[in-house]
């Protein structure tokens, strides 16, 4: 009874015991998970994504669409009956930064890929009521304008490879010359239609 009145009293001696106690707890949480196959190894098949694919992630960060979908199947029946296999860390290893997310305003994505047609994506993101008319995403005409600019993809790779995601020398110095003259539409829907196509999904 002393030792806590001592404990409660004592703001200073307060803040370095719940210091320690959370430092405990986060060691005995995260440090194994730097030892487990089964975060730290790509799942079979995986690869990283191809220089096209790589700008069109580069595109969905940048307008946010990260924002209001997740790409994180939740282990429940309720979830895997709709999108299919749950969300695995072995598929997200060479991510960075990973887009898992937790707010859903529009479905999840994690297994979007090869669902719909490129046609429909690209109606889809130049007006989203024209194929979905509940929809509220807004609509996104600049990305049939604009072009990737392709003179930083290698530099893109080269600072992937640096961390771990297995880019080859041929991989960088074929990356511009892969996208030079791409719209960003092009990329983006590239990096959709990958998305989740490493593990069955439920169609």
């Amino acid at each position: 009874m002393k030792n806590h009145e001592l404990i409660e009293k004592n703001i200073g001696l307060m803040i370095v015991l719940t210091i320690v106690a959370i430092s405990w707890g986060a060691l005995a949480e995260i440090v194994p998970l730097f030892f487990s196959k089964e975060i730290n190894e790509p799942v079979a098949g995986l690869k990283p994504l191809n220089a096209l694919q790589l700008e069109g992630r580069d595109v969905y960060i940048r307008e946010g669409c990260h924002v209001c979908h997740t790409q994180m199947v939740r282990p429940f029946r309720a979830e895997t009956e709709r999108y299919g296999h749950y969300t695995v860390a072995g598929e997200h290893v060479y991510e960075h930064p990973f887009l898992w997310g937790s707010k859903r305003t529009g479905p999840d994505l994690a297994r979007l890929g090869q669902r719909y047609s490129d046609d429909w994506h690209r109606a889809h993101m130049y007006n989203p009521r024209d194929v979905v008319p509940e929809s509220i995403m807004p609509s996104y005409p600049w990305l049939f304008k604009d072009k990737v600019n392709h003179k930083l993809t290698g530099k893109k790779m080269e600072a992937l490879s640096m961390v771990g995601v297995p880019y080859t020398q041929e991989d960088i110095a074929g990356a511009s010359a892969a996208v030079e003259g791409k719209k960003e539409i092009d990329a983006l829907v590239a990096y959709l239609q990958q998305l989740g196509t490493v593990l069955p999904t439920k169609r």
